[in-house]
């Protein structure tokens, strides 16, 4: 006889579960995630989470919202398929499949006594909208460790890297925040076998830039991370979610094409010597913003383009690759940045693809 269809919990269901709870003196644990491809890292942090009270409630990621946190790509089990595998572990109590990127609003309904989450976060790193709920309700945030080695995206990487022997072409992750020319001239570079890497995630964060509109008419995963209030500076949320979906994506390389927000920890060692930058000067002349512009006013009688290697100090990581563009009489800023950026669509693939050939062994060059 076959088994009924599994029926994730309704939450108004979850909502009186959770009140009879508090009534007989009893805790509620909730948590929540993707738990795409279920693995004993997952399941130690569950038991771990169910063991802190009387019961473990999971907020599961729809379909939907999955493609919006980690890419086209996934999720690769559905929502239901996930709900059913997570409801069939003794330590879970009930599963509610929720649609939104944030979880706040389960927050505010459900009232959760303890609520835990993975070590790789901080409650500093929790959005805001998050920790605003938790205090709301009084709720008690708990920490729990991470099984080394064992994640969703680790999972994913083994099953798609091959035997020993295998070459792959490079993954890309790119960052932007404009228009996305040179994102375009990496797509060119690519179809005309220039570059041999593959686009795994297209990342902005700016909701609706252009460079968001090339990956969807491209078919490629792409996503905004929301880095904060801060001006070109990423919050301590926007940067656990950044560093999350580029790991989720599978990137051998991160490659900064006209990204505005300065890269600090915890994303620099989360891809030591993997993160790519493009930068309109000759450098280490003229770091930082409108570049082009300085040379010019500086009366350099050569501007150029630089691809280097990003690091804690901003435009100073080393040089890969540069190009050079001659100022020209009667040039402004305008015409000699037009001409800078001619070179900055030949420079960035050519880069890419002479870092990925000699500094990642075991990738096709």
């Amino acid at each position: 006889m076959e088994s009924p269809e599994f029926v994730p919990a309704e939450l108004d269901a979850v909502v009186a579960w959770r009140d009879e709870l508090d009534r007989a003196g009893r805790k509620l644990v909730f948590t929540n995630g993707c738990f795409d491809i279920l693995h004993i890292g997952h399941v130690r942090y569950l038991r771990e989470a169910r063991a802190l009270g009387d019961a473990l409630a999971v907020g599961l990621n729809s379909d939907a919202s999955v493609r919006e946190l980690k890419g086209l790509g996934r999720p690769v089990n559905s929502e239901g398929d996930r709900a059913e595998v997570l409801a069939a572990l003794a330590c879970v109590d009930r599963v509610m499949v929720f649609h939104d990127r944030r979880v706040d609003g389960l927050i505010d309904r459900i009232r959760p006594h303890i609520y835990a989450k993975g070590g790789d976060h901080r409650p500093e790193t929790l959005p805001p909208e998050e920790r605003e709920a938790l205090r709301r309700v009084g709720a008690e945030v708990r920490i729990l460790s991470l099984v080394p080695g064992r994640s969703t995206s680790a999972t994913i990487s083994r099953m798609g890297g091959g035997g020993a022997g295998t070459k792959r072409r490079p993954r890309l992750a790119v960052l932007g925040s404009g228009k996305g020319s040179n994102f375009r001239a990496m797509l060119g570079a690519i179809n005309e076998g220039r570059l041999h890497a593959d686009i795994a995630v297209v990342i902005s964060d700016v909701p609706g830039a252009g460079i968001l509109d090339l990956a969807r008419d491209a078919g490629l995963p792409h996503l905004v991370v929301d880095c904060g209030a801060r001006r070109a500076r990423i919050d301590a949320a926007g940067a656990k979610d950044l560093v999350d979906r580029i790991r989720a994506s599978g990137a051998d390389l991160v490659i900064l094409a006209g990204f505005m927000r300065i890269l600090e920890e915890p994303v620099l060692g989360a891809f030591p010597e993997r993160i790519l930058n493009l930068h309109p000067s000759l450098l280490p002349k003229y770091p930082g913003k409108d570049a082009w512009v300085q040379a010019l006013r500086a009366g350099e009688e050569e501007a150029g383009c630089t691809v280097h290697l990003v690091t804690a100090e901003v435009d100073a990581g080393p040089i890969l690759k540069q190009a050079r563009v001659p100022v020209e009489p009667g040039d402004t800023a305008e015409t000699l940045y037009s001409r800078i950026q001619v070179q900055e669509h030949l420079l960035l693939p050519a880069a890419i693809e002479e870092y990925a050939a000699n500094f990642l062994p075991g990738l096709q060059p």
